[in-house]
């Protein structure tokens, strides 16, 4: 049985949440929530001797944001995870710069719509992994075919080329083909997908 107890507006702007596990005794986690119109906090810490502390942030106003998120293991003393990043959106493109997976990994990404009324976009991203010196560099694209069916397809330096169809073919409901091929290794096996999601 899992059960979440909340208290809104306990303060202006701020929520707390419970939520634990039965008969698991030990998956309690408490969590506080602050939001305002361009601000958001998070916190939270598992109710065992030796905690998760996990904190979250974000800031921005108009189309501008920067925000991240940590957390400690007190049972070690060492951070598990930190990530950070800062966001640009204007009504004809988006660009971010994230630092995730503790400091390893760099992304830079841009998205840009050619088309809103097929709502065609391009997008490209460079991400470096320093742990292993590589760099990984992806082209990207959208279009729309009609109101409810979509085709994205992308193409990485490494001659991972991906595609996929989506089709909406009753409203929130969908069902996506995708495929993968490694244009470097035609030899191999390509990959293909099916995903159907359903709403009542």
């Amino acid at each position: 049985i899992f059960a979440t107890v909340t208290v809104d507006e306990f303060a202006p702007g701020a929520k707390s949440v419970f939520s634990f596990t039965i008969p698991d005794h030990k998956s309690g986690k408490l969590e506080l929530q602050y939001k305002q119109d361009y601000c958001g906090i998070t916190g939270s810490i598992g109710l065992t001797p030796q905690p998760i502390v996990e904190a979250t942030g974000a800031l921005g106003s108009e189309g501008f944001s920067v925000g991240g998120e940590l957390a400690f293991d007190t049972a070690n003393g060492a951070l598990i995870k930190y990530n950070a990043g800062i966001g640009f959106v204007k009504p004809d493109f988006t660009a971010s710069l994230v630092l995730a997976e503790k400091g390893d990994l760099l992304k830079a990404s841009y998205l840009h719509t050619v088309s809103p009324v097929s709502r065609t976009t391009v997008a490209t991203e460079i991400a470096h992994r320093f742990s292993k010196n590589e760099n990984t560099f992806t082209v990207g694209g959208l279009y729309e075919l009609d109101t409810l069916t979509t085709v994205k397809a992308r193409l990485n330096n490494h001659g991972k080329l991906a595609a996929l169809l989506q089709h909406e073919w009753r409203p929130k409901s969908l069902i996506t083909f995708s495929g993968e091929v490694d244009t470097k290794s035609l030899d191999k096996a390509a990959k293909v997908g099916l995903a159907l999601a359903l709403k009542p």
